[in-house]
C-alpha cells in the first residue's frame, strides 16, 4: 500500500512540473504554428485543399508531440540527476520499481492529454470518426515513446545523449518499412555486402515497431482503420512498452545514484 501511494504521488507531482515547465504553451504554440500552415496551404492550394491542410497538419503535430514529449521526459530526470533530487527520493525505504512507474504514469498522462490536445485541431479538415482513431495511435505512440525517452536518459545520463538515441530510434521506427522495401530490391543480387545489409535490415524490422503503420495521415484523408488493426497497434504497443520499461528498470537497478 505505502508503495503504490509512493508511486501516486511521484505520478501527481511529475504532471505537476509538465504544467510548470510550460508543456501546454508550448503545445499550443505547435497547434497555432501547425494552424498557420494550414490556412497558407488553404490560400494557394486549387483542390483538395483541406485533405492537404489534414495532411500537413496531422504530420506536423505527430512530429512535434514526439519531440515534445521525449524532452519533457529526458529534461525531467536530467534535472533532477543534477539537482540531487533522485538521490534524496531513493534515500527513503521505497523500491526502485516505485519511483520509476510513478515516473511512467505521470509521465505517460502528460502524453495522452498531449495526444488529444493535438488531435482536436485536425476535427476542422476532418471527421470525428477519422480523427479519433488517428488520436488513439497518437497516445499509443506517445507513450511508447515515454518509455523510450526513460530507458535512454537512464542508460546514457545525458540530455544530449539521450536525445539523439530516442530521435534515432523513433526516425529508424518509422523508416524501418521503406529500409525494408529497398533492401527487397536488392535480393537477387550476387555480391555478399547487399546480402548481409539485407539481412542486417531485416533484423532491425524484427526488433523495432513499424511506427509507419501507425498514426497515419491516410486515416483522416482516405478511410479510418478497421478495430483490427487498432487491436493490433495497441496489442504492438503494449509489448513494446512492457519490454522498454523492463529494461529501463533493469539498468535503473544495476545503477549507483
Amino acid at each position: 500500500m505505502k508503495t503504490a501511494r509512493f508511486a501516486r504521488t511521484i505520478a501527481r507531482y511529475t504532471l505537476l512540473e509538465a504544467l510548470r515547465n510550460r508543456l501546454a504553451w508550448l503545445a499550443l504554440a505547435v497547434i497555432g504554428a501547425a494552424l498557420g500552415v494550414a490556412a497558407f496551404l488553404h490560400q494557394v492550394t486549387i483542390t483538395e485543399s483541406r485533405e492537404v491542410g489534414a495532411a500537413v497538419v496531422a504530420a506536423m503535430l505527430r512530429l512535434a508531440a514526439a519531440f515534445l514529449v521525449v524532452a519533457f521526459v529526458v529534461t525531467s530526470m536530467v534535472r533532477e540527476f543534477n539537482d540531487k533530487v533522485l538521490e534524496i527520493v531513493l534515500a527513503r525505504p521505497v523500491p526502485r520499481a516505485s519511483y520509476l512507474l510513478g515516473k511512467f504514469v505521470g509521465f505517460s498522462t502528460a502524453a495522452l492529454v498531449l495526444a488529444v490536445a493535438f488531435a482536436a485541431p485536425l476535427a476542422l479538415f476532418a471527421p470525428a470518426a477519422r480523427v479519433m482513431p488517428w488520436a488513439f495511435s497518437l497516445g499509443l505512440e506517445l507513450v511508447l515513446m515515454v518509455a523510450v525517452g526513460l530507458f535512454c536518459v537512464l542508460t546514457l545520463t545525458s540530455v544530449v545523449a539521450a536525445l539523439a538515441a530516442a530521435a534515432g530510434f523513433y526516425l529508424l521506427a518509422r523508416s524501418i518499412s521503406a529500409a525494408l522495401v529497398i533492401a527487397a530490391a536488392g535480393e537477387g543480387s550476387a555480391r555478399w555486402t547487399d546480402r548481409v545489409a539485407d539481412w542486417t535490415v531485416s533484423g532491425i524490422a524484427r526488433l523495432v515497431p513499424a511506427l509507419d503503420q501507425w498514426t497515419q495521415t491516410a486515416w483522416l484523408v482516405v478511410a479510418p482503420p478497421d478495430w483490427a488493426n487498432l487491436a493490433g497497434i495497441a496489442a504492438q504497443a503494449g509489448v513494446y512498452v512492457l519490454l522498454i520499461v523492463a529494461a529501463a528498470l533493469f539498468d535503473f537497478y544495476r545503477q549507483n545514484f
